[in-house]
Parts: C-alpha cells; structure tokens; sequence
C-alpha cells in the first residue's frame, strides 16, 4: 500500500520556522524537525532510488543525513545580507554521478509552505559548460525544438532560468533559437500543491514530472558529454 512521505506537520514545521528563524528556537525543536522533516524526506529519497534510476541509471540517489542527496537546512550566510541561519524549505537534488556539483545536470525536489515544485537541468553552469550547452543548442535547433514540442513534457514542464537581455557574443542575433541561448540556466519545473505533497500517489507523480523531463536532461547530458 503507498503511504504519505510529507504531512501537514511537515509543512507546519516550516511555516513556524519562518516565523522564528533564530538558533534557540531551532535547538527547542530540533527534534521535531528530525521527527516530522528530515526523516520523511530521507525516507522518500530511499524509496525513490528505484524509480529514478529507470530512467537514468548515472542519477545519484542518496539518502544518507549527510553527504547525501538533501541540502541541509542550515544557510550559508558568510556572504548574504539575509543573515537568517536556516532554509525555510526542504529540499534534494539527484544529479548524474560524472557531474562535479550540484551545477551539474540533474532533478530537484522543492518543499516549502505553497511553494512545492519539482525540477530538472543544470542551474547557474559556470562560463565553460555554458559555452557548450549555447553550442550544442545552437548546432542542433531541430532536436532541441522536438523536446520542447513533446506532448508529455509540454503537459509537465515549464521552462525557467535567469537571461540575457541581449544575445550573448558570438550568436547570430536573428538565430531561430536566440530566445534560448540568452538563457543563463537550463531548468525546468513542475509545480505541485501542498495537499498533492501530502498525498500517497506523491512520489509518482514526481517520477511522472522526472519522466516527462528526461528528454531535456539527455539533450543536456549530451551537450556535456556526460553518460546519462
């Protein structure tokens, strides 16, 4: 029988951190964030290792507490003005095991109160691996277009990144891609409720969402001549 992951408590959780978002109050509830937050989402990437791995078996999928596939809860503010120390979301990332980071292609998981999503490309690339996303992309405008006029991932996916406001150097402005290649990050995502987080047939429905999105990620796999 499929069973819950994520329930309103864990969602509470968040919603109470928002609102208190300093060390004491957090160290009071440590407990109850391992209870109700970690321990689910961990549980949830344990299960979903089969799954993933059908559709590409160079996805990691770890659920060790550390180390593992979930961003941890603790911000790193040494260079932000917003000094909160923690994240007021869940979150996980499943990338191909011959990317070097979290900037390498891969899926992510996304849980906060009204904002769960979950997603799928390669998410701010440094200069290098962006020159040859531009390049691959640009070299192979009919395989990219097929992607994007896909009936499952037009009915899952919507595309999202920061952009160039002008085309970027050494691409034909009048290129019948040029509107992609101002992208910065090559992302995707699929917005879900909290009610359908909450829901047994949750886990599916974002293999469903990885499913739709694979075509995108062995088109990026290829342009950077990662095994996917």
């Amino acid at each position: 029988m499929k069973k819950s992951h994520f329930t309103p408590a864990f969602f509470k959780f968040l919603r109470d951190l928002k609102k208190n978002n300093n060390r004491p109050w957090f160290q009071t509830n440590k407990e109850r964030y391992e209870l109700t937050v970690r321990n689910p989402l961990l549980d949830f990437i344990g299960e979903l290792g089969p799954s993933l791995r059908k559709i590409s078996k160079s996805l990691i999928v770890d659920n060790s507490p550390t180390g593992g596939s979930m961003f941890r809860i603790y911000r790193d503010t040494r260079f932000a003005k917003d000094k909160t120390p923690y994240k007021t979301h869940a979150s996980a990332h499943f990338r191909l095991a011959a990317g070097k980071d979290v900037h390498s292609p891969g899926y992510y998981i996304h849980l906060a109160p009204d904002e769960v999503f979950s997603g799928g490309g390669i998410w701010h690339p440094d200069a290098p691996v962006l020159g040859q996303i531009r390049d691959f992309l640009a070299n192979h405008p009919k395989e990219y277009k097929s992607i994007l006029a896909g009936k499952v991932f037009k009915s899952f996916c919507t595309l999202e990144g920061e952009k160039l406001k002008r085309p970027p150097k050494g691409y034909a402005p009048d290129h019948e891609l040029i509107e992609h290649l101002k992208y910065k990050d090559f992302t995707f995502f699929t917005q879900f409720s909290e009610k359908e987080a909450c829901s047994p047939s949750f886990m599916d429905r974002f293999v469903e969402s990885c499913a739709a999105g694979a075509p995108y990620m062995a088109f990026l796999s290829k342009a950077l001549m990662l095994p996917w």
